[in-house]
């Protein structure tokens, strides 16, 4: 289920390197400000995932104008640890470098598009060799720079893991040779480069993997696993105009007591007459969108809580505990109280 959580999207953190990227190399921002999951609530927002169209529309922007290997090369200068949360640290925190790239490998979906690109790992011996296999529909050019990101981004984080940098005996690119090759020699800390290959891979030692991470703390890749899965339970996928409806619904509901429709607009720079528009192009309405977000409001807040049921009517915009029991019923069909009961034993 993991591997497969949030198919066509992307951690918004991705995308906040793809954006940054862009705009070191000088790429025009019109050309992609407009693209879903790239307005600033959404980018800096660790709970959205882009859709990873816009990733991929950037990057074949960013390449028009500059070579794939200077993308791939300036992406991985910006990916300092914990540029992409949880996964990072689920490299550099486990026993063994080895061990934590099994982890990232099986966590890949906190950060890509599972869909179309995968991290896979073959121990044969005494080498291990991390091929990133990419198939989405994109350029050539957008292609090879993100293999090659892919790959030197793994080989930071086994890096930064066993504290020293890990030289890779062997690197092969699904990718023609290009003019320059200075940027993956800066990249990659070699020159021992295949170009043309069936898959982009990366060959280390398996004695460099394998030795124990300096500082590793017992237990924390039990944390950060679950944190992981938690990341990847509570993400908001954004697929289209209504996923950025809510979004925008739910922050505006979670600064006030009661959402208005004229907020919610504003925050989403429309009328109110085209947001209601749109909902009913999209068959809903304002009204039973702010239920939805009012019943995940009301109960989260007795499954997490011990507030009273009156505290929470306050909380949420109703007039008083009665008109609160009234909606839980109709919703329910039960109680609060056992509601909050029944939550509390699963």
């Amino acid at each position: 289920m993991i591997l497969h959580a949030h198919q066509g999207t992307t951690s918004s953190a991705l995308t906040r390197l793809s954006v940054n990227a862009a705009r070191r190399l000088g790429i025009p921002r019109d050309g992609y400000a407009h693209l879903l999951g790239v307005a600033p609530e959404h980018l800096n927002d660790d709970l959205c995932r882009t859709p990873a169209a816009t990733s991929i529309r950037i990057a074949e922007l960013t390449t028009v104008h500059a070579s794939w290997t200077e993308l791939a090369l300036v992406l991985a200068e910006q990916s300092a640890i914990g540029a992409l949360g949880v996964w990072d640290y689920l490299i550099t925190s486990a026993p063994t470098p080895l061990e934590g790239i099994r982890d990232a490998s099986a966590y890949f979906a906190t950060v890509a598009d599972t869909a179309t690109d995968n991290l896979r790992i073959v121990e044969d011996g005494e080498l291990v060799t991390i091929s990133h296999v990419n198939e989405a529909d994109l350029t050539y050019e957008a292609a090879c720079a993100i293999r090659a990101y892919a790959l030197g981004l793994y080989q930071r984080r086994l890096s930064e893991a066993a504290q020293r940098r890990l030289v890779p005996l062997r690197v092969t690119l699904a990718a023609e040779a290009p003019r320059r090759h200075e940027p993956l020699t800066r990249l990659y800390g070699t020159r021992a480069i295949e170009f043309e290959a069936p898959v982009s891979s990366i060959t280390f030692l398996a004695s460099d993997l394998s030795a124990p991470t300096p500082h590793a703390q017992p237990g924390l890749s039990t944390v950060l696993r679950r944190h992981a899965e938690q990341t990847l339970a509570g993400a908001i996928p954004l697929h289209n105009w209504l996923d950025l409806f809510r979004t925008a619904l739910a922050s505006v509901h979670d600064e006030a007591t009661t959402a208005t429709l004229p907020a919610v607009a504003r925050r989403m720079a429309v009328s109110t007459r085209t947001l209601q528009r749109r909902l009913d192009e999209h068959g809903t309405t304002w009204s039973n969108e702010v239920e939805a977000v009012r019943r995940a409001h009301i109960t989260r807040l007795l499954h997490d809580t011990d507030l009273g049921i009156d505290a929470i009517a306050a909380r949420s915009g109703y007039a008083d505990a009665r008109a609160l029991r009234r909606a839980v019923q109709r919703w329910y069909g039960t109680t609060p109280a056992r509601l909050r009961r029944d939550g509390r034993s699963l």
